[in-house]
């Protein structure tokens, strides 16, 4: 009876231990649908990162990841756009005034794109599917391409760049980040339909 008691508690608080580790191996069903929505991005750690709060509204609809991920990408668009409107241009140098007023515009037609989008996967009806998805392709990889023509003009400036040019390359690339994994979420959706 003793024996049975102690492998009882002893049972009981290997449970109880394992139930606290936050790193259990067993995922939490939010934490598996953000995994599975995630699987076919190119930046995983980045898109659970920032789509681990739409888990328990989006859970298996690719479509409700694809608005979160446009979400998400126009909510750093506008931040990093903001921050680039903030730089005073005298802090850095002339070539790099250039490329930061590039940017800025290449920004401003990024956001415009991803509005577009957003508006698109609020309406998504099976009779427009097709084209719909186009369009979504079309503003997506736009938004891609001005995010990565802001950076190409950063990289033409001078070698030794300012700290203020390395924290734009950095804000922009993590905003690249965001919009191609939108863009790998509608590609989802694309193929899996509505």
């Amino acid at each position: 009876m003793k024996n049975l008691m102690s492998s009882s508690i002893t049972f009981a608080l290997v449970f109880f231990l394992v139930s606290l580790n936050p790193t259990s191996s067993v995922p939490s069903k939010r934490e598996s649908y953000v995994q599975n929505a995630c699987s076919v991005t190119r930046y995983q750690d980045l898109c659970a990162k920032t789509l681990s709060p739409f888990a328990s509204v989006a859970k298996n609809s690719p479509s409700k990841w694809a608005r979160a991920g446009v979400s998400v990408a126009i909510t750093d668009n506008k931040d990093v756009l903001r921050h680039l409107l903030k730089t005073r241009l005298s802090t850095i140098e002339k070539r790099d005034r250039i490329a930061l007023s590039d940017c800025r515009e290449l920004l401003q037609d990024s956001l415009d794109s991803l509005h577009k989008s957003l508006a698109v996967l609020r309406t998504l009806s099976a009779s427009e599917f097709q084209q719909q998805m186009s369009d979504l392709a079309t503003w997506l990889s736009t938004s891609l391409t001005d995010k990565d023509t802001c950076l190409d003009g950063f990289e033409k400036t001078s070698t030794r760049s300012s700290s203020t040019v390395r924290m734009i390359r950095k804000r922009v690339t993590t905003s690249l980040y965001l919009s191609s994994n939108s863009l790998a979420l509608l590609n989802k959706l694309a193929a899996n339909g509505l």
